[in-house]
């Protein structure tokens, strides 16, 4: 059985030692040399390699009418913690479509805007309120428009609270809070100007039919549903976590088998901030040996998965231009 001691922080820092022949706390103090050792581990690493030890899924639960999930809104930091996203997504355990590219999204699910006229101004009145006949309206895309005197434009545009309340307020050239219902098309809106005499109020609406979701955009850190969700659906993914940061003297890496690869990474980050290039040049070869060494596990594993071919099944895509990979 493996001994685990070898792996821990301090073991680690002992070997940062010997290779950067620093043994004096004068010469570089325990605290740095942690710095060197978990700068390494939490934005070299995963950059150098994705090993599969880092693969994990989530599981979210969509809400009803709402379209559009911000990662860090899924859990605390999760843009951090998650440093890759793969392109398997699976709503109520059905494969779904899968993009990355906002053009093709929105060629297959355009955002038709729906423009009407609510009322006509009087150089007087402000405020208006009535109910949208055409609903559900989707979140983050509402707007009022009209013309004030001197022929200036207003326009007002929505922004989506809590989605449990399904109401959203407005920025823009607003008077007063408004507010808009996006599941009623109940609105209450208050220019910062009377609209001019005769001038139209319009409404800009995207208007939709929910459903359970069938594709996905992964765009600007947002996962984006179509169709919109009518209810909670399980929504479930494949990403990649960042390392765990070695915080005292007994912490180990995920695998024991990384330490030699810590330790080499960080006295190399050592020799860089020493402008020591000659020491780099001597450390890379074993530097990469020990990547090599960590990333066998890994292409062990993906050794054993049968190469896709056109043969092989559907992988849920649309005529070939959705790609499977992360960001």
């Amino acid at each position: 059985m493996p001994d685990n001691t070898l792996s821990t922080l301090e073991k680690i820092r002992i070997k940062v030692r010997r290779l950067t022949k620093s043994p004096s706390n004068a010469q570089i103090t325990d605290d740095t040399i942690n710095d060197y050792i978990n700068t390494f581990v939490l934005y070299d690493f995963p950059e150098h390699l994705r090993t599969f030890s880092l693969r994990r899924t989530y599981t979210f639960f969509t809400q009803p009418n709402v379209d559009t999930y911000e990662l860090n809104d899924l859990a605390d930091n999760f843009l951090n913690t998650c440093i890759n996203i793969y392109g398997n997504f699976y709503v109520a355990g059905q494969k779904t479509i899968y993009s990355q590219n906002r053009e093709e999204f929105y060629n297959l699910y355009p955002k038709v805007e729906s423009i009407k006229s609510i009322a006509t101004g009087d150089s007087v009145t402000d405020d208006f309120t009535g109910t949208l006949s055409g609903v559900p309206i989707l979140r983050g895309h509402v707007s009022f428009t009209s013309i004030a005197d001197n022929n200036v434009g207003m326009a007002m545009y929505d922004v989506p609270n809590d989605p449990n309340d399904g109401e959203g307020t407005f920025a823009g050239d607003i008077g007063a809070v408004s507010t808009i219902n996006y599941t009623t098309g109940e609105y209450d809106i208050t220019f910062s100007s009377p609209p001019d005499t005769d001038k139209s109020v319009d409404s800009q609406t995207v208007i939709y039919a929910a459903g359970m979701p069938s594709a996905v955009l992964f765009y600007g850190n947002s996962i984006i549903l179509r169709p919109v969700p009518d209810k909670p659906y399980a929504v479930n993914f494949e990403y990649d976590i960042r390392p765990t940061e070695l915080l005292t003297d007994a912490s180990q890496p995920l695998l024991s088998q990384w330490w030699q690869y810590i330790a080499y990474g960080a006295a190399k980050k050592v020799f860089e901030d020493r402008m020591d290039m000659e020491s780099v040049q001597m450390i890379m070869p074993e530097f990469k040996k020990q990547e090599a060494l960590v990333n066998r596990r890994t292409v062990n594993q993906q050794s054993q998965e049968r190469t896709a071919t056109i043969y092989s099944g559907t992988n849920g895509n649309v005529s070939g231009f959705f790609n499977e990979g992360g960001y």
